[in-house]
């Protein structure tokens, strides 16, 4: 059996590493990963994202909130970000161990449970951990166990983004299908998404084949669909309709 992971815990540690990683480092430096960024920005949107989600865990919210604004008590200069981000993580995991991961709650997801937002936390931070690294040309490390479940969340949450992603409008199709499949490791590793007339989503019942497909290790594969990665690199085996996977990349920007 699989152990489930402990997406509160992987959040405290990915959070200290992104602290590890730009604690010393020029705020000033710009992040390709996130056009017109710099590392500065990065931290502050991350911290930001984690100090809301812990507003809305706190507040149990049964219906989609009315404002966005939250206290953040920036520092006065960019240097003090990376400890204010070390301080929302912190903040973070007070909330998640006095919350019921299974009570209800509303979500932009599919998961309409508290534990829907630990788990996006956890992705928004890793992936932003990610830009950091690569701003300051490190060679990321992504454990690959996060990685699949990463991608297993991204898919399957990204058909209710239409608010703040609205090219997946576009994401139609005449029963088309994408294949992306993990090339390490065990467990889950297999993911079939179908463009239909109506919408799009992770089909269940995986046909054997595909239109397209896209190999490689669960942790290039999320940097893919989260556009940090492009399919024309050397680390993926890409099969079948090109024209379809374009389509795809140019409309699930997340």
């Amino acid at each position: 059996m699989t152990t489930p992971i402990d997406h509160a815990a992987a959040v405290a540690a990915e959070t200290s590493r992104f602290v590890a990683t730009v604690r010393a480092a020029d705020p000033a430096t710009p992040v390709p990963t996130c056009p017109g960024w710099t590392l500065s920005d990065l931290v502050r949107h991350t911290g930001s994202v984690q100090r809301w989600f812990t507003v809305l865990l706190r507040q149990k919210l049964q219906e989609p909130p009315r404002s966005r604004d939250v206290e953040l008590h920036l520092p006065p200069t960019p240097d003090g970000y990376p400890a204010w981000l070390a301080e929302a993580a912190a903040q973070a995991g007070a909330e998640f161990a006095s919350v019921d991961p299974d009570a209800p709650m509303w979500a932009w997801g599919a998961d309409q449970h508290a534990r829907f937002w630990v788990r996006r936390m956890l992705f928004e931070t890793l992936v932003h951990r990610v830009d950091a690294d690569l701003a300051l040309g490190l060679d990321p490390d992504i454990d690959p166990v996060l990685a699949a479940d990463g991608v297993s969340e991204f898919l399957t949450n990204l058909p209710f983004a239409a608010g703040f992603a609205p090219g997946t409008a576009a994401l139609r199709g005449a029963d088309r299908t994408i294949r992306f499949t993990r090339t390490d490791g065990d467990g889950d590793g297999d993911w079939l998404v179908r463009l239909r007339p109506d919408g799009f989503g992770l089909d269940r019942h995986a046909a054997a084949s595909a239109d397209a497909s896209v190999r490689g290790t669960a942790a290039d594969l999320l940097l893919l669909l989260y556009g940090r990665l492009d399919r024309s690199a050397g680390r993926f085996e890409v099969r079948g309709d090109d024209e379809l996977l374009a389509h795809w990349t140019a409309n699930s920007a997340f």
